[in-house]
């Protein structure tokens, strides 16, 4: 028995539409089929069946009745064992790396957003063929080709697993520790130095792969989607799609280290591609199956997202692309970042984890004072953890080894990372890692950091806004408009509140926030705030506090320091 057969068809560029038609033999006597409401990787119920639209069936000339059974799944009742055809239509308009994208330069799509499953027949093969594409565009998958053309896949979790990358797009080729790896790139502007970024991935490569012991895929594929203004990343099995800004991309003029808009894209190719490991393979219990029908939780994203991101960056150092002083202040950014959310004092990573899909992937201007961000945080408890291993003899490298060879490159559970801790570094070490993930107590970071010949320092003066407690976005034109009020600040006590406008100060007008330290008087630091709010012009009096640091900053200290060069791969 043939699996199911989808025909894509790149129906019309202008409208933003596929044609889908999914060919199904000996069809159930009642055929259920159901579309994802997410995407693994993304942990956000997205609803992609909204945009399909159009869905009818029929048996050899027999129009069948499709009834909707919920927001996203279909029953057809069929008669006899003749094959099933639906069709149906996708808009394909979202300018991200989770779902589906069709115009006249490019065509992208993750199968989740097109390919309906048929129920009872996702353990079978499922064939993909393309239809519709103009002249001179070449598709980029790494899903399998099938011997009478087309793609196809093992399953439907394969098939969700592969996602296409089609256009007159550029690309290039590396082995790294003899694996082919293929970088496609769309959008990018004239000046693109493609060289450059093949040589500088393909050092990344070969850095994780030896970091890991050996690639777990025959090939690779980097789909990169260059745009005005983006970035981000969604990992696949053997590919990952990526988004960038086009200034991020490295051209002829790029120095010899990396800039710091290129750095960031070098970091994100770093951070997907070292999920091909940690969250493909390795992953969390929960996920040793997928429904892609309903939220599937985990309190592990810390984990799984965070410690993929504290090795994003240091990959960059040990692949020998940024030096150390470079690598620490990457560090002090990320670090500087989490201090500056009251969020981490309220939610666990842990929960933060679990309820990533209400919070994490739905902000709004108080997530700043009541969540806890798992990718940063956790990249800074895999620090923490990190040299805390160190002062043991050991390292997470070894941890993140030793639970890869022990699981097979399998599912893994929290008492799992515990008891590889407590192997380790000891049950106390794994004790404290549960109280970083469980509890909402500062890390020790500094104490760690100065262990390991870093020196910490507070740098630079506060704002005012950041004196204030207060986020803001300032325009020439716009004014001040308050994004966020921080917990427990001034602006918090003085009455502001975000979608505030701030338009003047002690009786003058504003522009910028930080002008408000010209009118002060010698000593003075009552400001009487003059705001607009819903229409509404409203006085508000704030105490300006005391000025303090901006920032901290880390370095490294003077003198060698054996432990310090073998944590940052010197």
């Amino acid at each position: 028995m043939r699996g199911p057969s989808y025909r894509v068809e790149l129906a019309d560029t202008a409208a933003h539409r596929y044609r889908v038609t999914l060919t199904l033999t000996h069809p159930a006597a009642e055929q259920v089929f159901s579309l994802p409401v997410w995407i693994p990787g993304s942990y956000l119920v997205r609803e992609f069946a909204k945009q399909l639209s159009r869905l009818t069936a029929r048996q050899g000339s027999n129009e069948l009745t499709v009834e909707q059974l919920d927001k996203a799944s279909w029953r057809v009742r069929c008669s006899g064992r003749a094959a099933l055809v639906l069709s149906y239509e996708v808009y394909a308009f979202d300018a991200s790396v989770r779902t589906a994208w069709l115009d006249s330069q490019r065509a992208f799509f993750n199968a989740s957003s097109l390919c309906l499953r048929a129920h009872g027949r996702e353990a079978q093969a499922h064939r993909i063929e393309l239809a519709g594409l103009p002249k001179g565009w070449r598709v980029a998958t790494e899903m399998r080709a099938a011997d009478d053309g087309g793609w196809q896949a093992a399953d439907y979790d394969e098939l969700l697993d592969h996602p296409f990358e089609i256009g007159p797009h550029w690309q290039g080729e590396f082995v790294a520790a003899g694996v082919p790896h293929r970088i496609v790139v769309a959008g990018a502007w004239p000046s693109f130095d493609g060289e450059r970024l093949l040589a500088d991935v393909q050092r990344i490569c070969e850095t994780q792969i030896g970091f890991w012991g050996a690639a777990p895929f025959e090939r690779y594929s980097f789909l990169l989607w260059a745009v005005d203004d983006g970035h981000g990343g969604l990992e696949h099995r053997a590919s990952t799609a990526l988004i960038c800004a086009r200034r991020e991309l490295p051209t002829a003029a790029e120095a010899a280290t990396p800039s710091d808009n290129y750095a960031r894209l070098l970091g994100l190719f770093s951070h997907e591609y070292f999920h091909a490991w940690n969250v493909k393979r390795l992953r969390p219990a929960e996920f040793a199956s997928f429904d892609y029908q309903r939220e599937n939780y985990t309190e592990l994203l810390w984990f799984f997202e965070g410690f993929t991101s504290y090795y994003d960056e240091l990959m960059l150092r040990r692949a020998g692309l940024v030096d150390g002083p470079r690598y620490l202040k990457l560090l002090a950014a990320s670090v500087n970042g989490v201090l500056a959310g009251p969020g981490r004092q309220v939610q666990p990573l842990a929960s933060a984890s679990f309820e990533a899909w209400t919070k994490y992937y739905r902000p709004d201007e108080n997530s700043v004072n009541a969540a806890s961000n798992y990718y940063a945080q956790g990249a800074l408890v895999a620090l923490c953890l990190d040299l805390s291993l160190r002062g043991r003899k050991s390292s997470l490298d070894a941890l993140m080894t030793r639970l890869w060879k022990r699981s097979a490159g399998g599912p893994i559970s929290e008492a799992d990372i515990l008891a590889a801790v407590t192997a380790l570094g000891g049950a106390d070490i794994a004790a404290q890692l549960q109280a970083w993930v469980h509890g909402t107590d500062e890390l020790p970071l500094r104490e760690l950091l100065e262990g390991q010949g870093v020196t910490w320092r507070d740098e630079g003066r506060a704002s005012v806004a950041q004196r204030l407690g207060l986020r803001v976005r300032e325009a020439a034109l716009t004014g001040i408009g308050v994004t966020h009020v921080l917990t427990g600040g001034a602006a918090e006590a003085g009455g502001l509140n975000a979608r505030d406008e701030i338009l003047g100060c002690n009786g003058w007008r504003l522009r910028r926030l930080d002008d408000v330290l010209s009118l002060l008087g010698s000593g003075g630091t009552r400001l009487r705030l003059l705001v607009s709010r819903d229409q509404r012009l409203v006085e508000l009096d704030v105490d300006l506090p005391a000025s303090r640091s901006a920032a901290v900053a880390l370095t490294l200290a003077d003198g060698p320091h054996a432990t310090r060069r073998r944590w940052l791969g010197a």
